[in-house]
């Protein structure tokens, strides 16, 4: 079959669209409002089509100015959470919630064979069902729709406890049928915790003059040694996507990601002193065991917000927070994978995405029912 396609609304750094290329499928055009997050989405997929633009602005005609008229197979996308979150200033009045109304209004516009919507737990709430509800209600009459349901990362491979809402639905003229259990009953061959996520890296450098990344050599490592994670991290991408710089210095064993955060002798001690799998007073900051797994990794907010860091966890021994790179391995981002110059922007990017090894999970599923339906339909 040909190569199915999709569109990401609200596209953030490209965590969703990196599982929904591993697991086969092209995005054609990704849409997001956060040009310096967004910044990342368009190193990392040089053959997609990025759109800095507001998601309740676009219209159909707009559509086919990006796609002509190419129906895309797949609508998936994370409509911003701040006003659902449970952590921090919860808006019921927050205009992004409306959000989640346009994006099954491009749903319904799209006509796409399925799509896939993620959003934090809190809008399971009381105060924010009907917003997630009222949504759903534009698209029953086409679609199966399956959810709102929860699923966490760490059952999907990523070492991190990252509980997160899913809502599917799919066309059963054009996917053959899906059920909650296909997303919630998955099991990894292996549970991967800290160790295996981030062990093999090396300790964070002083920032590089030579380049704005700080690009930094991995540590001379024996092969057998690393995890089957870190394995599978330390792979090129496939054909297609991937930032060429960052290919080019990854085959010469060069990664980004690795600048240290700089603190006090007496902050390093204290940090050091913490036992891990407990939390600092002062910072907050959990600190991670080596065979445990990551509390959710925060995202911080933008200008628009105040610019305020989120809380980052302690790396297990040693007396510092973790690097971008480990908090992007915790995540599931691979490690030619690139996000910004600046640590806080990059902290943003991946606290706010979607774990990749949660969208490959969920589309590979969606990939294979939507083959074995093409080849019932051919029959």
């Amino acid at each position: 079959m040909d190569i199915p396609t999709i569109v990401d609304l609200f596209c953030g750094c490209g965590g969703f669209s990196l599982g929904a290329e591993l697991a086969g499928f092209h995005t054609l055009a990704a849409v997001d409002i956060d040009s310096t997050i967004q910044s990342a989405y368009r190193k990392n997929y040089p053959n997609t089509q990025a759109v800095e633009g507001n998601v309740a602005d676009i219209t159909i005609s707009d559509w086919r100015q990006l796609i002509g008229s190419v129906r895309p197979d797949g609508v998936i996308g994370g409509p911003p959470c701040q006003g659902f979150s449970r952590i921090g200033k919860r808006q019921k009045d927050d205009p992004r919630n409306n959000l989640v109304h346009h994006f099954y209004r491009h749903v319904k516009e799209l006509n796409p064979k399925f799509f896939i919507m993620e959003n934090v737990q809190g809008i399971l709430d009381s105060d924010n069902i009907d917003t997630l509800m009222q949504g759903i209600e534009q698209v029953v009459d086409r679609y199966t729709v399956l959810g709102p349901f929860v699923v966490n990362a760490a059952d999907y491979g990523a070492a991190t406890n990252r509980f997160r809402v899913l809502v599917v639905g799919y066309n059963p003229q054009d996917v053959s049928p899906l059920n909650v259990e296909d997303f919630t009953g998955v099991k990894i061959a292996e549970l991967v915790d800290i160790k295996a996520a981030i062990s093999d890296l090396p300790s964070p450098t002083e920032s590089s003059s030579s380049s704005v990344f700080g690009w930094t050599k991995y540590p001379k490592v024996d092969r057998k040694k690393l995890s089957n994670y870190a394995i599978k991290m330390r792979t090129p991408p496939i054909n297609g996507i991937g930032w060429p710089e960052s290919l080019a210095k990854f085959n010469k064993g060069l990664i980004t990601g690795l600048a240290e955060t700089k603190h006090t002798l007496a902050v390093a001690e204290r940090y050091a002193s913490i036992q891990p799998g407990k939390v600092d007073s002062v910072s907050k900051s959990h600190k991670l065991k080596w065979d445990g797994l990551s509390p959710t990794l925060r995202a911080g907010t933008g200008s628009d917000k105040g610019s305020f860091q989120a809380v980052r966890p302690l790396h297990p021994s040693e007396g510092r927070v973790i690097s971008v790179r480990e908090a992007a391995r915790i995540q599931g981002f691979p490690d030619w994978y690139v996000f910004h110059p600046t640590k806080w922007h990059s902290f943003r990017m991946i606290g706010n995405s979607v774990s990749p090894l949660v969208s490959f999970g969920v589309l590979s599923e969606v990939f294979q029912k939507l083959k074995r339906k093409e080849k019932t339909i051919a029959a």
